[in-house]
């Protein structure tokens, strides 16, 4: 049936949903998962105390080290890279392999897709939503974007 599966994630709830559907699956296909996480380029976290303390900083005059960006784009990094190796776990513990990619990028559907066929999935397990609320329906979701875009099949988990 399926070999390998991808399991694009953004910590939520629903995410959750998902990837436990997707490892149901693996075990009973004897696929592969690779789970996701796409992470925005530092000029588009939207973290306001950040924003507002780089704001102070550039209107008294400090020219900020290009070190720092650096550094938090790289801690972002680290906490995505530690969700996604909670989902190895669970699939080790299940006996499936499990491979992790964090990717930055400012599009997650074009990420996605991209990484399904990178990693030749057959395979997309998405969450119908994540955490843009009100967001989502306004712009269209990013699972929409894929579900319209995408060439492999997509399983969509609410």
């Amino acid at each position: 049936m399926y070999k390998s599966i991808l399991v694009p994630t953004d910590g939520s709830e629903l995410s959750a949903k998902a990837i436990e559907a997707a490892l149901g699956l693996a075990r009973t296909s004897g696929a592969k998962i690779t789970a996701l996480h796409v992470v925005p380029p530092l000029s588009e976290l939207r973290v306001p105390e950040l924003a507002e303390s780089y704001d102070a900083s550039v209107d008294e005059g400090y020219i900020l080290p290009a070190s720092l960006g650096r550094e938090i784009q790289e801690g972002v990094t680290a906490r995505s890279r530690a969700m996604l190796d909670g989902i190895c776990a669970k699939a080790a513990a299940a006996g499936i392999k499990c491979e992790s990619i964090v990717a930055i990028g400012s599009s997650p559907h074009e990420a996605i897709i991209r990484r399904a066929a990178e990693s030749k999935c057959d395979l997309i397990v998405m969450a119908s939503h994540g955490r843009k609320g009100v967001q989502a329906i306004v712009l269209g979701s990013e699972t929409t974007k894929v579900l319209v875009h995408s060439k492999i099949p997509v399983l969509v988990v609410r």
